[in-house]
């Protein structure tokens, strides 16, 4: 049987952020234009100010699923992967230099119109359909992820968290338009910033101190920067991660349809830009607090790992508890 660890104030904020998302949805279709015209409703009338749209660009990229792999992905195998933050500053100028002026140029509502533009609507339609393959897997991994780890420490099953939370996103985003999902986002990636800044601070306390999360994570082969191998099957090198992380990168904040709509959001391409590059050191903030994280979990529990007690079952996925 499954023992709820939450307390009031955890099912408190569940429920706030539950509610206010929901609000914000609702503010933004009886409020300014009321949704009434697409350049409202997919674009948020090109009026949007630099911070909501440089966060919403950082939490569309970093999901729950982000949050919990890149901790135990750090937990098990160490802080290697903070390496790949490297790629991100390498993809940011290439970004906003080469590929954003382009879109922003058009000022179409989605990529598909300028592959259309370019190559012809059979490219459009099936670009288009396999983007929305592509999100229909995504999203469910997405939500099934955090409903795992709703159902272990609440006892909620997965099924009610996965519809709850779909609900909810389909309901705000669908009555708010674009305006909402930013404003959405922007409360979330406050959430997210707050819980691994939490992790690492609750963590620093019980062992003594910040230092001693890397003391221990050294002591058991944790900080090992040292793999330069070009063997691609190897996990994780400094090659890897970071050829890895620029096309990632470039295949995300410069032509994925979810970025560069956010990008439309605001009136210049000047403006623009900036989202992009303010969006860049939010990322890799959340993306470094991220690892240590990891580190931190490890470095408290080391002598209770649930893998070795066969507690959990394996570790290349998200923390999938039994």
């Amino acid at each position: 049987m499954e023992q709820s660890v939450f307390g009031l104030w955890d099912y408190i904020i569940m429920a706030a952020t539950m509610i206010a998302s929901v609000a914000i949805g609702l503010y933004f279709r009886f409020s300014g234009g009321k949704q009434k015209t697409n350049e409202e409703y997919l674009l948020a009338d090109r009026n949007m100010s630099i911070l909501p749209v440089a966060v919403s660009l950082m939490a569309s990229f970093m999901s729950a699923i982000t949050l919990l792999g890149v901790s135990a992905e750090n937990y098990y195998y160490g802080m290697q992967f903070v390496v790949i933050n490297i790629s991100y500053g390498i993809a940011t100028p290439i970004a906003s230099r080469l590929y954003l002026p382009v879109f922003f140029g058009l000022q179409k509502t989605s990529t598909y119109e300028y592959l259309e533009l370019r190559f012809g609507p059979r490219i459009r339609m099936l670009a288009s359909l396999t983007y929305t393959l592509q999100m229909i897997l995504y999203n469910g991994i997405v939500l099934y992820a955090p409903a795992i780890v709703l159902e272990a420490v609440t006892g909620l099953d997965r099924l009610i968290s996965i519809l709850l939370v779909g609900l909810a996103c389909t309901f705000y985003s669908t009555l708010g338009g674009m305006k909402a999902v930013l404003f959405t986002d922007l409360l979330q990636s406050l959430l997210m910033f707050g819980a691994v800044f939490s992790v690492v601070v609750f963590a620093s306390v019980q062992l003594g101190g910040f230092e001693q999360i890397f003391v221990v994570s050294k002591e058991h082969g944790r900080l090992d920067f040292s793999n330069f191998s070009v063997d691609p099957t190897q996990r994780h090198t400094w090659w890897s991660l970071i050829l890895g992380g620029l096309i990632t990168y470039l295949s995300l904040y410069a032509v994925n349809h979810t970025q560069v709509q956010r990008l439309l959001t605001v009136s210049t391409l000047d403006r623009s830009q900036q989202c992009l590059w303010w969006s860049w050191p939010v990322l890799s903030v959340l993306s470094v607090v991220t690892c240590i994280s990891g580190l931190a979990i490890f470095a408290v529990y080391k002598d209770c790992d649930p893998l070795a007690s066969r507690r959990q079952r394996g570790h290349d996925s998200t923390m999938t508890s039994e």
